[in-house]
C-alpha cells in the first residue's frame, strides 16, 4: 500500500500527513457516538494507511475524544501527531457544552495537564487555542504555551478561528505553527486576510470541515434528515432551502469528480490542497470506507485548467445560509 505523502505545517518543523483526521465526530456532535472499540479500530486503520496528524480536543465530550484518541494511538507514540486544544470554560457538571470562554495562562496550564494523560503521551505535538478569548491578552495566551514548550510539555502552538490581527500578535510571543480555521469551497473567508498572512509568517493551515460537514460528500440533498443530536440540524447552512440552493457545488464537483475518476469528496478535499503546499485538511469520518475515499484524495492532481473550471464555476454559484446561529457567532474572530 502506497503511503501519503507528508507536507510541512509552515516553517515550524512540524511534518505531517498530506491529509489527516478529523476525530470530533467519532465521540461528539453528530448524532450517537459509535462503539469505542469500533472507533479504537478505525484510528489505528488510519495510521497503517499512513495518517500520521489526529485532531481532537478537550471540549469534544468533554475529555471523552481526548481518551478515545490518547487509548488508540498508544501504541504509535512517536511516529503520528496529535492536535488538541485548550480555551473552553467546560460546565461544573460535566455535561456536553461549555460556558463561556477561559484562555486565563493559570487555565491553560492546567488544560494541558490533563490534555496530557488522557492522550498517554510526553508531550502535546500541537496545542491549539480553541477560540480567541476577548478578556486575554492573546500576548499572555501566546506566554503561557511558551512556558509550557520549554517545560517541554508542548512541542507546537496553534491557534484556530483567530483573525490576522491576533495572529501576529501571537506569533510575535511564540512563533505559531498551525492556524485551524474551517474552509472549504463553500466557505472561502480565508482567503482574503487569513491566507497572506499565514505565508508571510510561515505558519501552516489546518481547515477543519473541509468537506462542509458532508455537505460537499454528495450524501446530503434536500431529503436528508439529521438525528436531533447531531448539531448539523440547528446550522443555517444545512437548512432545506440552502441545501436545495447549495446542491449547485456539489453539481460542480461532480462534473470534474467524472473527468477524474474520482469522488466529489476527493476533487473537494484535492481542490484544498491545491491552494498551498502548507495546508492540511483534517476531515473526519467514521467509516473506513470514507477514511479510505478521504485518504484517496491525496493522489487525485488537478490541473491550471481543472482549478480554473472550478473557480469559474464557484464564482456563479451564491451558497446559501450562515454557517453558524447567531449564539455561535460571539465565538468566531473576523478581523
Amino acid at each position: 500500500m502506497k503511503l501519503m505523502d507528508k507536507r510541512k505545517l509552515g516553517s515550524g518543523g512540524l511534518e505531517v500527513s498530506a491529509i489527516g483526521l478529523g476525530c470530533m465526530g467519532m465521540s461528539f456532535a453528530y448524532g450517537a457516538a459509535p462503539e469505542k472499540s469500533e472507533m479504537i479500530s478505525l484510528l489505528r486503520q488510519a495510521v497503517e494507511r499512513g495518517v500520521t496528524f489526529f485532531d481532537t480536543a478537550e471540549v469534544y465530550g468533554p475529555f471523552a475524544n481526548e481518551e478515545l484518541v490518547g487509548e488508540a494511538l498508544e501504541p504509535f507514540r512517536g511516529a503520528v501527531a496529535i492536535a488538541t486544544k485548550f480555551g473552553f470554560k467546560l460546565k461544573p457538571d460535566g455535561s456536553r457544552g461549555w460556558d463561556g470562554l477561559d484562555s486565563r495562562p493559570e487555565h491553560i496550564k492546567a488544560v494541558a495537564e490533563g490534555c496530557l494523560k488522557r492522550l498517554r503521551v510526553e508531550a502535546i505535538d500541537l496545542f491549539y487555542q480553541h477560540r480567541t478569548d476577548p478578556d486575554v491578552p492573546i500576548e499572555d495566551v501566546a506566554g503561557a504555551v511558551g512556558d509550557l514548550i520549554r517545560e517541554g510539555k508542548v512541542k507546537h502552538f496553534g491557534l484556530s478561528e483567530a483573525g490576522a490581527d491576533t495572529i501576529r500578535r501571537a506569533h510575535a510571543v511564540q512563533s505559531v505553527t498551525a492556524l485551524q480555521s474551517e474552509y472549504s469551497l463553500w466557505w472561502r473567508y480565508p482567503e482574503e486576510d487569513i491566507l497572506p498572512v499565514l505565508e508571510e509568517l510561515g505558519i501552516g493551515f489546518v481547515p477543519y470541515s473541509p468537506l462542509g460537514k458532508g455537505f460537499l460528500t454528495g450524501s446530503i440533498d434536500v431529503n436528508t434528515a439529521f438525528d436531533s443530536s447531531d448539531n448539523r440540524g440547528t446550522l443555517p447552512r444545512f437548512q432545506p432551502e440552502a441545501r436545495k440552493a447549495n446542491l449547485a457545488l456539489v453539481d460542480l464537483l461532480t462534473t470534474i469528480a467524472e473527468t477524474k475518476g474520482a469522488t466529489v469528496a476527493q476533487v473537494a478535499l484535492a481542490w484544498l490542497m491545491a491552494q498551498k503546499p502548507w495546508i492540511v485538511p483534517i476531515p473526519g469520518t467514521r467509516k473506513l470506507s470514507r477514511l479510505e475515499e478521504n485518504i484517496g484524495a491525496a493522489d487525485v492532481v488537478l490541473s491550471a485548467e481543472d482549478l480554473k473550471t472550478i473557480e469559474a464555476g464557484v464564482a456563479g454559484i451564491d451558497v446559501q445560509g450562515e454557517r453558524y446561529p447567531e449564539h455561535m457567532k460571539q465565538y468566531l474572530e473576523r478581523k
